[in-house]
């Protein structure tokens, strides 16, 4: 079998020189192997204890962006007099502050001391923007709020993605990428339930119709969480932090320097950051998976509409919220179980197929019938798309693990081309389509199935520059080195 690239002229070494040893004069731990596993453990237990936080960050974060689809069945476009694809335009338009933002964000938190200050900044900005969005009088005033809102969103989540990739080993990313990225079908479960109790019984308070109440109290819970956060977000390894004890810290920096492979990483070079922006620009593999990311972001377009599609079973408005729980409830639980089997089995192609696969019975069930109660199953099968999504993400920062410059780029390029496809996915959904959406089921389909024969190619090119690697390996007497998860 040839071990020529199936993606284009990418180098396929694999980086297997052994790592030199760590010269820090900090305090060291214990070298023997019952008292680092020791120390280990509290590190990972106070790490964990903030990754939960920063899940809290990310629900609130979908929370804010979303919030308009709950909006939507109070009289949310009536009041601003939209018609049209209007309402797509406001839902598409957040994902172009995304686009513009991610990439460049993560290249600036790169190189930060303190990317707890600049994620809590963040935040506070995205919070007042959120709360701003309940005094709006027209809709051109909503689309300019919902741009900005999404500039300063787009920091969040590339950005946690490459925090928790400076702490945690390959091994132990895709259960704390699940943890991470749940906060979102978290957000969908339990922010329908926040809604249809904020649209319920404030509607009218003060004069002020129900979705004005929403946006504002949301964005000030933001708030209060984004100050909570200047004190919780954790920094660097390399940064001093009073929650750490000196040998968990030693600790935390070794760790990753083990998991540098061939001495690749960039340590405090001149013009470092640019230099893993152009090391991804120029990987063809960064373009290939962003690719396939793009499109299974569009099959996830449905996540956007939710609300929307909970109502055509014919529920009124606080009902249909209600029933937007239970499906995204069974998402969370099953990207824990599924990311989980995937660390540990090291697979990461088959835990991200199939549940695509799932994905694609609820769409055809969808599809199939008007009934409501197999058009409600149809939802919890759906919600299983995003399960892939998470597995995919620490598939990315499995692959791109060499450089931490280069990982920070390829995490920032890989998750703006996935907000890419949010932008066109929102015009999947047009009213005009309603209720069976059939058409909008039927691009949903096609957007995932190509994304899985993309993944499956990759995973074809993965493993044969394993091949290789380990054919040069036994060709220079080298030990094993560095090896792509599949």
């Amino acid at each position: 079998m040839s071990h020529r690239p199936l993606l284009g002229a990418v180098s396929c070494s694999s980086h297997y020189d052994a790592i030199s040893g760590n010269s820090d004069d900090g305090p060291t731990f214990p070298s023997d192997d019952i008292g680092r596993r020791i120390v280990e453990k509290r590190l990972l237990r106070k790490l964990d204890l903030r990754v939960a936080f920063l899940v809290l960050v990310y629900i609130v974060n979908v929370m804010d962006r979303t919030n308009i689809a709950a909006a939507r069945l109070r009289g949310y476009e009536e009041d601003l007099g939209m018609m049209g694809n209007q309402f797509n335009t406001l839902t598409s338009i957040l994902y172009v502050g995304y686009l513009l933002t991610q990439a460049p964000s993560n290249m600036i938190l790169h190189r930060m001391k303190r990317p707890s200050l600049y994620l809590s900044s963040c935040m506070i900005i995205w919070a007042a923007t959120t709360a701003c969005m309940s005094a709006v009088q027209t809709y051109h005033d909503a689309l300019i709020l919902r741009f900005l809102l999404g500039f300063v969103e787009a920091v969040f989540f590339p950005g946690a993605v490459f925090l928790l990739s400076q702490w945690y080993k390959h091994n132990e990313l895709g259960l704390r990428t699940a943890f991470l990225y749940c906060g979102g079908s978290v957000s969908n479960a339990f922010g329908a339930l926040i809604a249809s109790g904020i649209l319920g019984s404030l509607d009218g308070t003060l004069g002020f119709t129900a979705w004005r109440w929403l946006f504002f109290v949301e964005g000030t819970m933001t708030i209060v969480v984004a100050v909570s956060a200047i004190w919780i977000i954790p920094d660097f390894p390399s940064t001093p932090s009073a929650w750490l004890l000196p040998d968990e810290q030693t600790l935390a920096k070794r760790r990753m320097e083990e998991e540098v492979v061939g001495g690749n990483e960039h340590k405090g070079k001149s013009g470092e950051g640019f230099s893993g922006l152009a090391e991804a620009l120029t990987d063809c593999k960064v373009w290939w998976i962003g690719v396939a990311f793009h499109l299974m972001a569009c099959s996830m377009s449905f996540s956007l509409f939710f609300p929307t599609l909970s109502a055509t079973m014919g529920y009124n408005a606080t009902i249909s919220l209600l029933l937007c729980a239970p499906p995204w409830i069974l998402g969370t639980a099953t990207s824990f179980v599924v990311a989980r089997h995937s660390d540990a089995t090291g697979d990461r192609f088959w835990h991200i197929a199939g549940p695509q696969l799932v994905g694609i019975i609820g769409y055809m069930l969808a599809i199939s019938t008007m009934n409501t109660t197999m058009r409600y199953l149809s939802l919890f099968l759906m919600t299983q798309t995003p399960v892939a999504y998470v597995v995919t993400l620490t598939w990315v920062m499995n692959t791109f693990s060499q450089s931490q410059s280069k990982r920070a780029a390829a995490i920032a390029l890989i998750n703006t081309m996935a907000s890419a496809g949010m932008i066109s996915s929102s015009y999947f959904w047009p009213s005009s389509w309603g209720p069976s959406y059939v058409n909008s089921y039927m691009i949903c389909i096609l957007t995932n199935v190509v994304s899985i024969a993309m993944l499956w190619v990759f995973r074809v090119h993965l493993s044969r520059c394993n091949e290789a690697a380990e054919a040069e390996e036994h060709a220079l007497g080298l030990p094993r080195g560095f090896r792509y998860l599949l």
